[in-house]
């Protein structure tokens, strides 16, 4: 599973670069026609917009998998190892409650809006909402994974790799 995920976050960082950088093209013409030649790209304003709220989507998703987000790992490292590992499924039950939460409210959201179309474009506005739908069902399962690990694992003292703490492999 660990190999899928891998392949997962691979696949979502090359479709970073291709959506950043069609962010850029759009941003850059649009300003280049604007202050150039007084026109612009209708659509650039927001479907950047919706790329750039996507990105931010993929990349948290990509940093949970990595386990780059911020941590308490100085205070949870002072703890003895078992206290560490309850710790650290405590925080697990919590981030999958917090997804849970965003994954009804965006699924919620993206019904509503399924029918709404965005002003300029014309794309369904579920678009722009589905993206915390998509968001919860991946992070949903990277924390699911990393929960499973951490119960399967519970004897195994956690270590600490550069700056992130792991169970041990």
């Amino acid at each position: 599973m660990k190999r899928i995920m891998d392949g997962y976050c691979r696949v979502l960082s090359a479709l970073m670069v291709v959506l950043l950088t069609f962010m850029v093209v759009l941003v850059f013409g649009n300003v280049l026609l604007r202050y150039g030649f007084n026109s612009g790209i209708a659509f650039s304003e927001e479907v950047s917009r919706w790329l750039f709220v996507w990105l931010t989507f993929m990349g948290a998703v990509v940093a949970l998998h990595d386990r780059s987000h911020m941590t308490l790992g100085e205070v949870v490292s002072t703890l003895p190892p078992k206290a560490q590992r309850l710790c650290h499924l405590l925080a697990l039950v919590l981030m999958l409650w917090v997804t849970y939460l965003i994954f009804s409210g965006s699924w919620s959201q993206t019904l509503i809006n399924l029918s709404n179309a965005a002003p300029v474009t014309g794309w369904s506005q579920a678009w722009f909402y589905g993206v915390g739908v998509f968001f919860a069902l991946s992070s949903g399962l990277i924390l699911l994974i990393d929960f499973w690990e951490s119960v399967r694992n519970f004897n195994q003292p956690l270590v600490t790799v550069g700056t992130h703490t792991v169970g041990k492999e």
